[in-house]
């Protein structure tokens, strides 16, 4: 069996999908899901189904949803209940949340040992288990609690395989792919720098002047702050011609260290 929150809420078992109908029950499903494991009080569920204004129903519609989704996951999981709550265990399940995160950590880490060509790899699989906006089919309370960290996840695993590829000399590919990442998420100094990077690398010096003079100019109107350590030490490699066409560029910090909230 295969749950799926990276993108609409999927579950599959044998190449055949299982649909979950209703917005309440597909939250159920997702917010237990997203526990691993743990037990979700009644509370927290009832929070994340209803908001601030559940039903006086609301025990027994829980319990519904509960018994609903156990017929039609079947004995492929453990869907119990606990003196505080509800707890679900997906035994050998695939959850492709879980899975990303595996990935993507295991990327950072041959990123940080200097092992570029795995890292791009791990990172490269990780991301390609999004199929979309994440938790898509869900209430508006779930996706405001989770989403944040996950796509803040997903940004992050993004900026570190641009970093390997870099590192791989991939610098005139990932010019283009750069250029509209920087323009959707302007405030994002890692990428920002790594954009620098790819056209010094492309012999393109006073356009990587100019994406840092413009970034320096959007964080002092938006955030009121100057540019951080890893896009100031771009700058300055930038000017002082000390990111090697041929190598890494270490100015560039690892996961989250330069990314602006």
């Amino acid at each position: 069996m295969e749950f799926g929150i990276l993108g609409p809420l999927r579950v599959r078992t044998d190449g055949r999908e299982i649909a979950i109908p209703g917005r309440k029950q597909r939250t159920l499903l997702a917010a237990l899901l997203l526990a691993r494991g743990d037990v979700l009080s009644d509370e927290r569920l009832t929070a994340l189904l209803w908001g601030q204004r559940p039903p006086a129903t609301v025990s027994a519609q829980l319990y519904t949803y509960v018994s609903r989704l156990r017929q039609r996951l079947g004995a492929a999981v453990e869907l119990v209940r606990e003196p505080a709550g509800y707890r679900l265990g997906i035994r050998d399940a695939v959850f492709d949340a879980a899975e990303f995160h595996r990935l993507s950590r295991a990327g950072h880490r041959a990123l940080r040992e200097n092992r570029p060509d795995v890292a791009a790899r791990l990172l490269h699989a990780a991301l390609d288990l999004w199929r979309g906006p994440s938790l898509g089919g869900v209430t508006d309370q779930l996706r405001a609690a989770e989403t944040p960290q996950l796509d803040e996840a997903r940004m992050t695993a993004l900026e570190s395989r641009l970093e390997a590829e870099l590192a791989l000399g991939e610098h005139r590919q990932l010019v283009a792919e750069l250029t509209g990442l920087v323009a959707r998420f302007p405030l994002r100094e890692r990428l920002r720098a790594q954009w620098m990077t790819a056209l010094y690398r492309c012999e393109r010096q006073a356009e990587a002047l100019a994406v840092y003079q413009e970034g320096r100019r959007l964080l002092a109107e938006e955030l009121g702050v100057d540019p951080g350590p890893a896009l100031t030490a771009t700058h300055h490699a930038v000017l002082s011609g000390g990111l090697a066409l041929d190598g890494p560029s270490r100015a560039a910090a690892l996961p989250g260290a330069a990314a602006a909230p």
